[in-house]
């Protein structure tokens, strides 16, 4: 069973916060200069380097092969050599350190997908169903043992989990294999049904907060939604994999790397507006960062342990 403790010897989950900006009124408003507190280090370890970050894609429900392309295009653009790219939005989270001094690793790998498309737990979903399937996979030996890899479970729009649309828009934890061997996995779902305005935005009208017109998706708007909350907990779970990381506040529910920064995306943020961002000439869609294969992306800002501040692309 998965628990929101952070005790390492027992499951570890947290929420990341919903993209919409309007449900962050209660929060200060979205800066780029530095927060009043800042992300402290906890002494635990990190996903350091020097390989990659080892992702194992489990594509729960539905998926096209055109609804997985632009997901493994970014996961794909890690090392894309550009400016304002997803290679250049990493170098951030790269600046977090562990106690030895070693870098979060400066790639991340997809090593192996597998599909569900029989909906094997149903289309109602708990959160510790999720860890308990990783488990599985890897006792059976679906997926290898992997101590420095996630298990990144991709729900369909048609699935509900446990919270999802509810108050979060995806979450990380750790869940025990067998005697000291620790897993990291995540959950993502396509919100394009459920939640658009909750963990879509800016590509959907926000539910709650200040009205604003919606932006251009690049890829689609409950592609990019999740796109933007894999980013999320990307980086949440290289800086904070066991809940002894770099956070800020309760251990259960803390501010991470990116949600220390809610709703910044480009310069000039502010509560209901994501900041200046590129915008294509053809389609119109808004983006701040390239990857691999033409994609354009648009990736939340990063707290920056080094200048203090909340960074965007650049």
């Amino acid at each position: 069973m998965t628990l929101t403790v952070s005790l390492l010897i027992l499951p570890f989950t947290i929420s990341i916060a919903l993209a919409s900006q309007g449900l962050n009124q209660s929060l200060p408003k979205p800066s780029l200069s530095a927060i009043s507190t800042t992300l402290n280090y906890h002494g635990g370890p990190l996903l350091t380097g020097p390989g990659p970050i080892n992702l194992y894609l489990i594509w729960y429900g539905s998926f096209l092969q055109p609804e997985r392309t632009p997901v493994t295009d970014f996961l794909a653009s890690f090392l894309f050599s550009q400016e304002a790219s997803v290679a250049t939005w990493w170098k951030t989270v790269r600046l977090y350190t562990d106690r030895n001094k070693n870098p979060v690793s400066g790639n991340v790998k997809v090593v192996r997908q597998l599909g569900d498309i029989g909906y094997s737990l149903g289309k109602n979903i708990k959160r510790d169903q999720i860890a308990k399937y990783v488990r599985n996979m890897i006792i059976n030996k679906v997926l290898p043992l992997d101590l420095h890899g996630v298990y990144l479970f991709l729900t369909s729009k048609d699935v509900v989990v446990e919270r999802f649309c509810m108050n979060s828009c995806g979450f990380h934890g750790s869940t025990m294999v067998a005697a000291n061997k620790q897993v990291l996995y995540a959950h993502v779902g396509d919100p394009s049904v459920q939640c658009p305005g909750l963990c879509a935005w800016p590509y959907a009208i926000p539910t709650y907060g200040p009205p604003g017109q919606a932006l251009v998706a690049p890829n689609g708007v409950g592609l990019d939604g999740m796109i933007i909350n894999i980013a999320t907990l990307l980086a949440g779970v290289a800086t904070n994999p066991f809940g002894s990381g770099y956070f800020q506040g309760d251990a259960a529910a803390p501010l991470e790397a990116v949600t220390a920064c809610p709703g910044i995306f480009g310069t000039g943020a502010y509560p209901g507006y994501p900041g200046d961002l590129k915008v294509d000439g053809k389609g119109k869609a808004s983006y701040n960062a390239y990857g691999v294969n033409g994609r354009k992306f648009l990736l939340p800002a990063v707290w920056d342990p080094v200048g203090m501040t909340c960074k965007i692309v650049a």
